[in-house]
């Protein structure tokens, strides 16, 4: 029986899906679209020192040439989803990570900076904050491949 006991007790407490919330008012509804979180969430994501960038090799090499184009502008929502209800937002990201850095703290960080910036920007509750760290950038890396360029002219 103490297992019971024990069980019971570490169980997570279930959060309230009747609980208010500060886009449902008397006044009216304030209703948030999904690129809105994964702007928020890309940015705040970008924030966080050890990142090197985000997205899988696809997105990162297409963001790559469109950085070049004149007056392109940077994409923030690359290695960014977002699923979302009317009071809750699941978001799941795609990060390089600096070579050196702990994945770790890295990651530590970039759910605290993004759950503060989605909540407190949009009034959603984060429910969790998935991250996939799919590289380790290793400077130098960019340097060979741009060398490699030059050598063949």
């Amino acid at each position: 029986m103490p297992e019971d006991k024990q069980s019971a007790v570490s169980q997570p407490p279930q959060s309230d899906a009747s609980a208010p919330s500060p886009l449902v008012t008397d006044l009216g509804t304030t209703t948030i679209a999904e690129n809105v979180v994964v702007k928020l969430a890309g940015i705040a994501a970008r924030e966080v020192p050890g990142v090197f960038s985000m997205g899988n090799a696809a997105r990162r090499a297409f963001d790559t040439l469109t950085d070049h184009i004149p007056g392109s502008q940077s994409n923030v929502s690359g290695g960014v989803s977002v699923e979302k209800g009317e009071k809750q937002a699941s978001i799941d990201l795609t990060i390089v990570v600096e070579q050196g850095t702990s994945i770790v703290d890295v990651a530590e960080a970039i759910r605290r900076n993004v759950i503060r910036a989605v909540e407190e920007g949009t009034g959603l509750q984060v429910a969790e904050v998935n991250i996939e760290v799919t590289d380790v950038h290793v400077p130098g890396d960019d340097d060979d491949q741009e060398s490699g360029e030059g050598a063949a002219m």
